[in-house]
């Protein structure tokens, strides 16, 4: 089957146009968490000068609607378990890609290097002698914890911050550090977690925080559907399933999320409805 000249699938198997001119770039964008106001304004002026845009399933509809007409866009996005694009196929894409336009946009969600494998790219397209550059993004822990009122820092609370990913390619099994887990005044931020919840909060007991630690679990960070469950390890599994919890999720567990309720400010779509019904009773 053939595919518009400016539309590409995964599974789209055609040649790719050829650009005589040899000065390609592939821009390893982060998009951010969600809210299209977040988005960089270099990562929007790139979006708009594009040949060519690859952008992956956490890129909100609202951002690439931005992505001008006549502009090939290739989804590849990756769920847990389920890849539209294998990373070595996305890789090569890349590579093919510089050989025929020269501007192309790598786009993802939240940063390319956190939790992004936008290092592992820009490492295949050294490789293959493809200039690039690095555009951060606003990264997901970060932006969702502030759209839920929860500092990750805050003085005389928590003087730090450990970065980790609950989820590790092809489902193997964690490899959480204990150590790291064991400062109370270090806040965790782990993504991807919802599936192995289990295996985080024995870790993080194990380490030796109290099961009254407290756990905010921020499902959909930044977006008008954003909802947040406050509650603490002992009942983290169980209160983040009868909520229906469901992915993209950020897992955010420590004491500075006491605060959130004090620091609450953002509303969600779904929180304005609520409050119009009310007004109009």
């Amino acid at each position: 089957m053939s595919l518009p000249e400016t539309e590409y699938s995964s599974s789209s198997k055609g040649n790719i146009p050829r650009n005589p001119k040899s000065n390609a770039c592939v821009y390893l964008v982060g998009a951010g968490p969600g809210d299209p106001d977040l988005l960089t304004v270099k990562a929007q002026r790139l979006i708009h000068q594009a040949d060519a845009v690859v952008y992956d399933r956490l890129v909100s509809e609202e951002i690439i609607a931005q992505i001008p007409a006549g502009v090939a866009k290739i989804y590849v996005g990756k769920a847990t378990g389920r890849h539209s694009m294998p990373q070595d196929e996305i890789n090569q894409l890349l590579v093919k890609l510089a050989k025929g336009y020269r501007h192309i946009v790598r786009l993802k969600g939240g940063d390319p290097f956190i939790f992004g494998r936008g290092s592992e790219e820009a490492e295949v397209l050294t490789k293959h002698n493809v200039r690039f550059e690095i555009v951060p993004g606003i990264t997901s822990a970060m932006a969702c914890a502030a759209y839920a009122g929860i500092p990750l820092t805050h003085r005389g609370v928590a003087d730090g911050v450990h970065i980790v990913t609950g989820h590790r390619q092809n489902d193997q099994g964690l490899e959480l550090d204990l150590g790291a887990f064991s400062d109370s005044r270090c806040t965790l931020a782990v993504y991807m977690g919802l599936a192995n919840l289990t295996p985080i909060v024995n870790a993080v007991l194990a380490a030796g925080r109290s099961a009254s630690t407290p756990v905010a679990v921020i499902e959909k960070g930044t977006t008008p559907e954003q909802r947040r469950v406050i509650t603490d390890l002992a009942h983290l599994v169980a209160d983040t399933k009868a909520a229906g919890v469901a992915p993209p999720a950020m897992v955010v567990i420590g004491d500075v999320v006491n605060l959130a309720n004090t620091l609450d400010w953002f509303e969600p779509a779904s929180d304005q409805l609520q409050q119009q019904s009310l007004s109009q009773m």
